[in-house]
């Protein structure tokens, strides 16, 4: 079920939000493959492929906020949209702000980490 208004800490965006964010996350991945795939043809030097944490991430990221319906760059600005694309409303309260902010540090985190994980792992097996 897709929340269809603003809970702190847990829904800050709506359908149109949610789509763009795993759009994102399907670019993301597009463009972790395709590097993986080109550096691996090259046959670079195989610590080049550290670099695959920034796609991988964003990528991650995306599916993230889609899966959480949370945008985490909004929790930092302290808005929530459930309209159209780029139009945002303000949060007011401070608590509501400081759940927002956990809840995008989490997503951020988790993008980080799943960042390292497959960068890591492009680099292992080559």
């Amino acid at each position: 079920m897709v929340q269809s208004e603003y809970v702190p800490g847990v829904c800050n965006i709506g359908p149109e939000e949610i789509a763009r964010r795993r759009n994102a996350g399907w670019v993301g991945l597009a463009v972790t493959v395709v590097a993986f795939a080109i550096l691996v043809w090259t046959d670079v030097n195989p610590w080049w492929r550290l670099l695959l944490f920034l796609p991988a991430a964003l990528s991650a990221s995306g599916f993230l906020q889609g899966h959480f319906r949370f945008c985490a760059g909004f929790s930092r600005a302290g808005v929530f949209n459930f309209g159209p694309v780029g139009q945002t409303h303000e949060v007011t309260d401070d608590e509501s702000k400081a759940q927002d902010r956990r809840r995008g540090n989490q997503i951020s985190l988790y993008s980080a980490i799943i960042g390292v994980v497959v960068a890591t792992i492009a680099t292992v097996i080559g």
